[in-house]
Formats: structure tokens, sequence, C-alpha cells
């Protein structure tokens, strides 16, 4: 009875000392309330889209390295997991990812892919392509708006390049978000929205 007793203490005390694991989600970072969000789409510049003539992913480099080893998609996968582990040139070899698009939990980083929340080529045809190169490597690797964000990679594939006006979260009770996202930052980079875009975000923003 007393080694049962002693045992039982021993794991209680090791079960004390460990970490305690932080199991908060960390969302993208300044995105704004319902209203600042309605305010900033009203400021908004509806224009037509320009063409995709010229566009090429290569002209907006991104996953460029951010701190040490790290490049921009190792930078995100940790702030938006859960416990997640890296190893010496920072690729996360264990760890908890939870897709908000979707509601789907994933343990693997290869299954998870970091959208850019407006796509680089809805970007190109509403403003970029007029932007340098530095600008556009900028925009692709924004870290201080809600402009990356870790999500099951199917997914992020099949929205594509499509706005909101074509493609929303498979959650409904993520559109809220999404286009508060999406409008900060329209905002912020000074790109133009479409009026089927604006409609649809509109709608979004009244979900909240």
């Amino acid at each position: 009875m007393k080694s049962t007793v002693l045992v039982a203490a021993v794991f209680t005390a090791l079960a004390a000392a460990l970490p305690t694991p932080d199991l908060t989600r960390r969302a993208p970072p300044n995105i704004p309330s319902t209203s600042s969000a309605k305010s900033l789409l009203a400021g908004l510049t509806v224009a037509v889209q320009g063409p995709q003539t010229g566009y090429s992913r290569d002209l907006f480099p991104h996953w460029i390295t951010q701190s040490g080893t790290c490049n921009t998609r190792e930078t995100v996968l940790k702030r938006d997991g859960t416990s997640v582990v890296t190893n010496d040139a920072c690729a996360a070899v264990s760890g908890s990812w939870y897709s908000t698009y979707d509601g789907a939990t994933w343990s693997a980083a290869s299954d998870v892919d970091i959208d850019h929340v407006v796509p680089l080529s809805n970007a190109w045809k509403s403003g970029a392509a007029s932007w340098t190169t530095a600008r556009r490597q900028s925009f692709a690797n924004d870290l201080t708006n809600p402009q990356l964000i870790a999500v099951t990679d199917n997914v992020n594939q099949a929205k594509g390049d499509k706005g909101p006006e074509d493609w929303k979260p498979p959650l409904t009770s993520y559109y809220c978000t999404y286009a508060k996202m999406w409008v900060q930052v329209k905002s912020v980079w000074s790109l133009t929205i479409t009026s089927a875009e604006k409609s649809a975000l509109t709608s979004m923003l009244n979900t909240c």
C-alpha cells in the first residue's frame, strides 16, 4: 500500500514539474474590430480589376528569411500552431495546427499551407502590378497585418486566387473574421476592390 502511495506521489510531483502547454491558438495580428472593418471597407476604392497580364508569383518573392534560419512560412507555422517543435533548420517536426477556415486539426506541418488572405494574383489586379518588387516582397511576407494564416492545404488550394465574391471559408462562423482580415489588408496596402467584392464583404461583416 505504501509503495502504491509513493509511486502516485512521484507521478504527481513529475506532472507538476512539467511545463503547462500553451493551448491558445495565436491569431494573425491586427484584426480590426467590426466597426473599424466597416469603416475601412467604406473607405476602399471600388474599381474594375486590372488584367492578369504579366503576373507571376516570382514577382512577389515570398518565404524570405525572417530570423536566423526561419523563413516566413516557418514563422507563421510556429505562430499559429500549438506546442510546435522545430529542428535546427527551423522546420516544424511536431505540433498541432487548427485550421479556422474548415475546423480541421493537423499534426503534420505538411498538411498545412500558409494562405495569403488576399491572394497575390488578386493583389496584382488590384494595384500591385505597379509596385516595385521590394514592395511586393513586403506584401507577400507581411507578418504585421492579418495577411498570412496557417490552414488546411486542400482548402487553401480550393481557394486559389479567388476573392470573397467567389470563395468563402467552409465554416460560416469564420466569415466575420475572414472579412475583417481581408478589409484590413486591402486598406493597409491601398488595394482596390470590385463592387461584387464589396457586396460580399458587406454581407460577411453583417454576420459579426
